[in-house]
């Protein structure tokens, strides 16, 4: 195994063992064994856990931008679909994994913002990058006239993914994807029109 492929390895498992669990309760041992790397090679690659949990959230956030960009920039569809179908999909998701899990950023959010920096910064910036996305999604979408023309597509997507994130924890508690259908239902029954 080459240098990056090891540490590729690292980011891998670690990224599906902070998902499953949470940052603070993934112990590197575990991240080892699972990437099948020996043990003290981790600082070789990584001078901390939080050098380590940063380059989960930057892999994390590349591969989720690409996945947005496949629904959002899909010209095939109209704008608003192309959010409603992106919504759709990510509540199709949560309940075929029976309201578990969710968005391992908003998870790291919740569980590290107010204690990291460092943390903080990066989560944001990754929540600011999906926010242009949507607000480029928004925006077409006014310009096709399926909303007001004066409509705020950043303010809109600001809202959309604050609302979004609520109604994933929501339907955590709740074990019950209802509260992301109601998201939805409202945000293409009352707020998204022309």
């Amino acid at each position: 195994m080459t240098k990056s492929d090891t540490r590729e390895a690292l980011i891998q498992a670690g990224t599906h063992i902070i998902a499953e669990q949470s940052f603070d309760t993934t112990g590197i041992n575990a991240v080892l064994a699972s990437a099948g790397v020996p043990k003290g090679s981790f600082y070789y690659y990584f001078p901390s856990k939080e050098d380590f949990g940063l380059a989960v959230i930057d892999r994390f956030a590349a591969d989720y931008s690409q996945l947005l960009t496949g629904f959002l920039e899909d010209t095939q569809r109209k704008p608003l679909a192309r959010i409603r179908r992106y919504l759709e999909s990510g509540m199709a998701t949560m309940d075929a994994k029976a309201c578990s899990g969710g968005c391992p950023i908003g998870n790291l959010g919740q569980e590290l913002a107010s204690r990291n920096e460092a943390f903080r910064a990066r989560l944001d910036a990754v929540m600011r990058d999906w926010e242009r996305q949507f607000a480029d999604c928004l925006a077409d979408a006014r310009e096709a006239g399926e909303l007001a023309t004066d409509a705020d597509a950043h303010q809109l997507a600001r809202t959309l993914l604050s609302g979004w994130e609520g109604a994933i924890l929501r339907a955590k508690l709740m074990k019950s994807v209802a509260p992301m259908q109601d998201f939805i239902a409202l945000w293409f029954g009352r707020i998204l029109r022309p």
